[in-house]
């Protein structure tokens, strides 16, 4: 399923036009995004919660040229999913 299946669903859901259901789903998409940019989390219920997590400075390796490189602190996604999505996927 991909962001215009999604679409799709909700535009099944509430009616109106496609245009309409796709703009509300990109809003979500931006609003998640948004916040989590700024260093929030997003709790949605009965799914998760979207928030940031920063990841060391670490050494890696070049697998072409197997050279050493420095990669810097930054800070990645997570998703923690709620207990009754992890039951529904059951």
């Amino acid at each position: 399923m991909n962001k215009q299946d999604i679409a799709e669903k909700v535009q099944g859901i509430l009616g109106g036009t496609k245009a309409d259901a796709e703009r509300a789903v990109e809003g979500m998409i931006e609003a998640v995004v948004g916040e989590l940019k700024k260093g929030g989390e997003v709790s949605v219920a009965g799914l998760g919660i979207f928030k940031t997590k920063m990841r060391a400075a670490r050494t890696a390796r070049n697998p072409r040229t197997g050279a050493a490189v420095q990669v810097p602190s930054m800070r990645v996604p997570k998703f923690q999913a709620a207990k009754a999505l992890k039951e529904a996927v059951r």
